[in-house]
Protein backbone atom coordinates (compact mmCIF):
# COMPACT_ATOMS: atom_id res chain seq x y z
CA UNK A 1 0.00 0.00 0.00
CA UNK A 2 1.48 3.40 -0.93
CA UNK A 3 0.15 6.77 -0.03
CA UNK A 4 -0.46 9.80 -2.59
CA UNK A 5 -1.04 12.97 -2.80
CA UNK A 6 -2.97 14.68 -5.35
CA UNK A 7 -2.56 18.04 -6.79
CA UNK A 8 -5.98 20.56 -7.34
CA UNK A 9 -6.15 19.76 -11.14
CA UNK A 10 -5.24 15.85 -10.62
CA UNK A 11 -8.14 15.75 -8.32
CA UNK A 12 -10.66 17.31 -10.72
CA UNK A 13 -9.66 15.81 -13.83
CA UNK A 14 -9.74 12.41 -11.55
CA UNK A 15 -13.47 13.30 -10.81
CA UNK A 16 -14.44 14.54 -14.09
CA UNK A 17 -13.36 11.55 -15.76
CA UNK A 18 -11.22 13.51 -18.09
CA UNK A 19 -8.76 12.00 -20.72
CA UNK A 20 -6.13 14.68 -19.67
CA UNK A 21 -4.83 12.11 -16.36
CA UNK A 22 -2.26 10.39 -17.47
CA UNK A 23 -2.20 6.89 -17.63
CA UNK A 24 0.31 6.18 -14.50
CA UNK A 25 -2.06 8.76 -12.32
CA UNK A 26 -4.94 6.78 -13.70
CA UNK A 27 -3.56 3.57 -12.75
CA UNK A 28 -2.59 4.79 -9.16
CA UNK A 29 -6.24 6.54 -9.01
CA UNK A 30 -8.06 2.81 -10.00
CA UNK A 31 -6.02 0.69 -7.87
CA UNK A 32 -7.57 -0.15 -4.47
CA UNK A 33 -4.73 -0.66 -2.33
CA UNK A 34 -3.54 2.64 -2.69
CA UNK A 35 -4.31 5.18 -0.23
CA UNK A 36 -5.19 8.43 -1.83
CA UNK A 37 -5.27 12.22 0.16
CA UNK A 38 -5.95 15.62 -0.68
CA UNK A 39 -5.22 18.33 0.99
CA UNK A 40 -6.93 20.93 2.20
CA UNK A 41 -5.36 23.80 0.89
CA UNK A 42 -6.58 22.31 -2.85
CA UNK A 43 -9.86 22.24 -1.43
CA UNK A 44 -9.21 26.05 -0.43
CA UNK A 45 -7.95 26.96 -2.95
CA UNK A 46 -10.93 25.55 -5.33
CA UNK A 47 -12.96 27.50 -3.31
CA UNK A 48 -11.62 30.22 -3.37
CA UNK A 49 -11.63 30.15 -7.11
CA UNK A 50 -14.79 29.31 -7.46
CA UNK A 51 -16.49 32.14 -5.31
CA UNK A 52 -14.37 35.23 -7.32
CA UNK A 53 -15.27 32.96 -10.45
CA UNK A 54 -11.35 32.30 -11.35
CA UNK A 55 -12.93 28.61 -11.54
CA UNK A 56 -16.66 27.67 -13.20
CA UNK A 57 -17.37 23.90 -12.42
CA UNK A 58 -20.76 22.12 -13.23
CA UNK A 59 -20.71 20.81 -9.46
CA UNK A 60 -20.08 22.60 -6.34
CA UNK A 61 -17.47 22.43 -3.35
CA UNK A 62 -19.91 20.42 -1.02
CA UNK A 63 -20.42 18.04 -4.40
CA UNK A 64 -16.67 17.51 -5.00
CA UNK A 65 -16.11 16.63 -1.16
CA UNK A 66 -19.17 14.26 -1.59
CA UNK A 67 -17.69 12.74 -4.77
CA UNK A 68 -14.10 12.68 -2.75
CA UNK A 69 -15.61 10.30 -0.11
CA UNK A 70 -17.28 7.95 -2.44
CA UNK A 71 -14.06 7.48 -4.03
CA UNK A 72 -12.72 7.10 -0.59
CA UNK A 73 -9.89 10.61 -1.19
CA UNK A 74 -8.88 11.49 2.41
CA UNK A 75 -8.31 14.65 3.49
CA UNK A 76 -4.54 15.20 4.63
CA UNK A 77 -4.89 18.55 6.73
CA UNK A 78 -2.29 21.31 7.31
CA UNK A 79 0.19 20.81 10.39
CA UNK A 80 2.62 23.02 12.45
CA UNK A 81 5.88 20.57 10.67
CA UNK A 82 4.40 21.00 7.26
CA UNK A 83 4.44 24.75 7.14
CA UNK A 84 7.83 24.50 9.37
CA UNK A 85 8.98 22.87 6.31
CA UNK A 86 7.40 24.99 3.39
CA UNK A 87 9.24 27.95 4.66
CA UNK A 88 12.55 26.28 4.10
CA UNK A 89 11.12 25.34 0.38
CA UNK A 90 13.29 27.32 -2.24
CA UNK A 91 11.03 29.79 -3.84
CA UNK A 92 10.72 27.75 -7.25
CA UNK A 93 7.62 28.08 -6.98
CA UNK A 94 5.69 30.88 -5.41
CA UNK A 95 2.04 29.59 -5.51
CA UNK A 96 1.10 29.06 -1.74
CA UNK A 97 -0.98 26.86 -2.33
CA UNK A 98 1.54 24.29 -4.61
CA UNK A 99 3.86 24.81 -1.94
CA UNK A 100 2.16 23.43 1.30
CA UNK A 101 1.33 20.22 -0.93
CA UNK A 102 4.81 19.96 -1.81
CA UNK A 103 5.97 20.48 1.86
CA UNK A 104 3.67 17.80 2.95
CA UNK A 105 4.04 15.39 0.08
CA UNK A 106 7.59 15.78 1.49
CA UNK A 107 7.28 15.93 5.31
CA UNK A 108 4.26 12.84 4.90
CA UNK A 109 6.89 11.16 1.94
CA UNK A 110 4.09 11.00 0.30
CA UNK A 111 4.08 10.65 -4.04
CA UNK A 112 2.92 13.75 -5.45
CA UNK A 113 0.53 13.35 -8.77
CA UNK A 114 0.70 16.77 -10.70
CA UNK A 115 1.39 17.61 -14.19
CA UNK A 116 2.91 21.10 -12.81
CA UNK A 117 6.28 20.93 -13.75
CA UNK A 118 7.93 23.27 -11.39
CA UNK A 119 7.18 20.93 -8.88
CA UNK A 120 10.30 18.66 -10.46
CA UNK A 121 12.49 21.80 -8.92
CA UNK A 122 11.68 19.94 -5.31
CA UNK A 123 13.11 16.67 -3.10
CA UNK A 124 9.44 15.40 -3.55
CA UNK A 125 8.39 12.14 -5.39
CA UNK A 126 6.45 13.37 -8.33
CA UNK A 127 4.17 11.07 -10.81
CA UNK A 128 2.89 12.15 -14.29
Amino acid sequence: MKNYLLDRHTLLWFLNGDDTLSKPAKDILRDIENTIFVSIASLWEIGIKMSIGKLKLAYSLEEIVENMQLQNIQVLAIQPLHIIKMTTLPFHHRDPFDRIIIAQAITEKMKLISRDGEFKKYECDLIW
